[in-house]
């Protein structure tokens, strides 16, 4: 009788198990793999809309104060579960606030994924994307900052421990640490406003 007779199916069952660890590891780095890029367009896509709301605010200038419609504690916003700002001071001329009003409006809309399309779905913005404009006097007088807020994929590090300013939409995606905030400050000329 041969001692070795058996040995076969345990190299070959030891071998698929090795196979099967392998292949979930794999499959565990996939998942961690398409998180981190759904992180990263979503901040691509916050960065795009950060923008967007400094150019409209420069290109409308001599009602800027129009678009700083967020106090700084950051509980007013644009986008998910908001209405659309409008103009609420006296600044320019009607037109200018009509103009003011309508940026808002689009700005707000992109927020809310009107960008793109997918059926009946908006699905062009961030996970519960919000937006705020902030007259920042701490700094120096006309310095605005613009921030757009979404929840990200997984708990990180509230972004209020590392910038104080970092305000807009806080509490409004469970626990802060999923919320992820782009920000940029920009100052406004007064050039014969």
């Amino acid at each position: 009788m041969d001692k070795s007779r058996g040995f076969t199916l345990i190299e070959v069952l030891i071998s698929m198990l090795i196979m099967a660890i392998g292949l979930l590891g794999l499959a565990g780095m996939q998942a961690v793999a398409q998180r981190a890029e759904v992180e990263s367009y979503q901040r691509a896509q916050a960065l795009v809309l950060v923008q967007d709301m400094v150019d409209r605010v420069n290109a409308n200038r001599k009602v800027a104060g129009c678009y700083a419609f967020t106090p700084t504690a950051g509980s007013l916003y644009a986008g998910t579960g908001a209405t659309a700002p409008t103009c609420a001071g006296a600044f320019g001329t009607a037109q200018q606030r009509a103009q003011a009003d309508a940026d808002m409006l689009a700005w707000h809309n992109l927020l809310t994924g009107a960008a793109e399309a997918l059926g009946a779905n908006q699905v062009g913005a961030m996970v519960g994307a919000r937006g705020c404009v902030i007259l920042d006097t701490t700094v120096a007088p006309n310095v605005y900052r613009v921030q757009v807020a979404w929840q990200g994929m997984t708990p990180t590090v509230n972004p209020t421990s590392i910038d104080a300013k970092l305000t807009c939409a806080t509490g409004q995606y469970g626990t802060d640490l999923q919320r992820r905030v782009i920000s940029q400050s920009f100052p406004m000329a007064c050039l014969n406003c």
